[in-house]
Order: C-alpha cells, then sequence, then structure tokens
C-alpha cells in the first residue's frame, strides 16, 4: 500500500516539524504501507490561518491529488485540520482521499461520548468550529478553547528548543484538562504541528481516563483501513453520485477550452 501524506507546509519554515512527522507517521504506519510526505513547494506553506491564503495553496494540493492518482498511490492524506482542498480532491479521483479534520472528529466520536478541540488561535477556531458544524458532530463538541498561539511558524522553535517545547506542551495540558472540567471525555488538538509534538512527548492522556487522540495517528490508520476498503471493493470506495461525481466525460472537451487541458486529467486514463 502507498499513501501520499500532504502537508500544508513548508520544508524551509518548518523544517524540525516535517522532520518530526515523518519519524511519527513510520512510528505508527503499518510494515506493508508506504507514506510520502510531500509539502508545500510553489506558494505560501507558512501554516496560515486566513482563508484566502488557503484558497492560494489549493492548486497546487489537488495538482498533487492528481499526481498521486497517476502515480499509482492508494489514498490520499490532506495534512492540515482546515480539509483544505478535501472535497474538490475527492471529485477529481477515485482513490480515497482523507482530511486530518474529518478522520480525527469521527474517530473520537469512537472513543467517548463527546470531545474538545484545543484551538491554535480565535482565527483557527473559527475553521475548526466551521469544520464541526460541516460534518454534523456539533452536538458532540463540548468546547474549543484556545492557546492563543497566533503566529504559526513560533511552533516549529517548539521542536529544537526543549524549553520551549516544553512550554507549548504544559501550556496545552493546563487548557485541556480545564476542558475536562466542563464534561469533555476525548482531547484533540486542533493542528497537525501541535498533534507532533505531543506524539514527541509521549502525551496519550490529559489526565487519568481522559485519552488524548493523536490526529495524524488517526488520519494514516483511517487511511490505511479506507485504501484496504477500497481495494476490497473493486475501486468504489468513494461515491461518484452527486457530491463527488466529475463532469460527465461527454462534457470534458468544452470544459478544458474554459478551464485549461488539465483539467480532470484522470477522466483520460
Amino acid at each position: 500500500m502507498k499513501l501520499w501524506y500532504q502537508s500544508l507546509t513548508r520544508e524551509s519554515l518548518f523544517g524540525a516539524y516535517l522532520a518530526e512527522l515523518k519519524h511519527v507517521i513510520a512510528s505508527i504506519k503499518r510494515p506493508d504501507t508506504t507514506i510520502d510526505v510531500h509539502g508545500i513547494t510553489r506558494i505560501g506553506g507558512l501554516g496560515k490561518q486566513q482563508a484566502y491564503l488557503d484558497h492560494l495553496e489549493m492548486a497546487e494540493v489537488l495538482e498533487n491529488v492528481e499526481r498521486a492518482s497517476r502515480e499509482g498511490y492508494d489514498g490520499f492524506l490532506i495534512g492540515h485540520f482546515t480539509d483544505s482542498g478535501l472535497r474538490e480532491a475527492r471529485e477529481l479521483t477515485r482513490m480515497p482521499v482523507l482530511g486530518l479534520c474529518e478522520a480525527t472528529l469521527h474517530v473520537a466520536c469512537l472513543m467517548g461520548a463527546n470531545f474538545s478541540l484545543v484551538t491554535l488561535s480565535e482565527k483557527s477556531r473559527a475553521h475548526v468550529l466551521d469544520n464541526v458544524r460541516r460534518y454534523g458532530l456539533e452536538r458532540f463538541c463540548v468546547d474549543a478553547p484556545t492557546l492563543a498561539l497566533d503566529r504559526p511558524l513560533a511552533l516549529d522553535a517548539a521542536f529544537t528548543d526543549p524549553a520551549e517545547g516544553s512550554r507549548v506542551c504544559a501550556q496545552f495540558l493546563e487548557v485541556a484538562r480545564a476542558s475536562t472540567a466542563g464534561g469533555a471525555e476525548v482531547l484533540i488538538a486542533a493542528g497537525g504541528v501541535l498533534m507532533a509534538l505531543l506524539a514527541r512527548s509521549g502525551v496519550h492522556e490529559v489526565q487519568p481516563g481522559v485519552p488524548l487522540l493523536n490526529g495524524i495517528t488517526a488520519l494514516v490508520k483511517i487511511g490505511e483501513m479506507a485504501a484496504d476498503m477500497d481495494a476490497l471493493m473493486g475501486g468504489a470506495f468513494v461515491s461518484k453520485r452527486l457530491t463527488y461525481a466529475p463532469p460527465p466525460k461527454a462534457q470534458i472537451a468544452e470544459i478544458r477550452q474554459y478551464y485549461g487541458a488539465a483539467v480532470y486529467r484522470e477522466m483520460d486514463s
């Protein structure tokens, strides 16, 4: 099995995080699974929280979806908690495409009756709660406190500065434990960089009996399961009726006149 893991960070800016991400993935994947981690290389990759900047990066992400499909990958994992491009990607390909937020939230619902999300900032909190609503999981979400980390790039220093890493983890645990007082049964760090930092620190519970769900683990394991199911179903895992349906083949030539010859390339195979 071969999976493509798409980070929305740039290696020159988040090199320490991406190195740790690869280590975490290598430690949790099945021995027969190959997972290739890719970052943003053309525009952006700052670990942004703005919708406009998110939009600018999507062209590269969606081109990578098509590339992964052509190169025979069995699944595509979007490793950013906004799930940027998730619906568009599912329209482009028949291979399973999973998002970090969606996978994590659904796994959390299997682990407890509810969950709380510790978000990175007030801005990111708004995006995260929008996803919670989109997935119809509002009634399971107890709380979404924030760490007030308004500059995402500062998190990369936590991987190279032990004191900073310990400070961020301690701040997370303080906020997470306060959230359990409101009844939260499962805690989620709502950001891939923070997830990797907590994984490196070996944090699996915020207090006895209250698990911390690491979304990287959830995404990888759901990705492996989806690829297995897709193989067992003869490539029919992703519904192609309505929401994720591509245009009819008869319309592709006309569409390419206005959107470019490269769109919906998988339909040529």
